[in-house]
């Protein structure tokens, strides 16, 4: 992997800046991690272990997997975390600028559209407005889980 200047993504797979939770799989050219930023807690990243920006720049190996790393990484989150729905976006731009391409699996619960008064979209802007990132010890927590949930989805693929 070359790491790109600037990019939170890389800098995160590089190690450059620490990663709660660590790195929870890696597939296919592909790495799971939780999300350091505010939209809580079992709420994962999946990126492509090269910096890609767009889905069009991806290569054969990498659309391969997409689909069906994104269902078992939804599942994944579903089964540790039992939220009442799991989103799956995709995230790639800073500062209105495409970046590193990620998706984020986020578990919609009942705690946190009542605390917001919202769902979907409107949730995940109300969450970032919020900025309250998750706390580490938390995340670490959850993230033991889900690794044990992913090693043995991944294992079966």
């Amino acid at each position: 992997m070359e790491p790109v200047a600037e990019c939170l993504a890389c800098d995160l797979l590089s190690g450059v800046r620490p990663l709660p939770g660590g790195r929870l799989a890696e597939w296919s050219g592909w790495v799971v991690e939780h999300s350091v930023g505010p939209l809580g807690l079992g709420t994962l990243v999946v990126k492509p272990v090269r910096h890609v920006v767009h889905v069009a720049e991806l290569n054969d190996v990498e659309s391969a997997a997409l689909g069906p790393l994104l269902q078992r990484v939804a599942a994944a989150v579903t089964k540790a975390v039992q939220p009442e729905q799991v989103y799956v976006c995709l995230w790639s731009h800073a500062n209105a600028v495409p970046g590193h391409l990620h998706f984020v699996v986020q578990p919609a619960v009942k705690a946190d559209m009542a605390r917001f008064d919202a769902f979907g979209p409107a949730l995940q802007m109300a969450m970032f407005r919020e900025g309250a990132v998750p706390d580490e010890t938390e995340v670490e927590a959850v993230c033991r889980r889900l690794r044990a949930v992913l090693s043995c989805s991944l294992d079966e693929a």
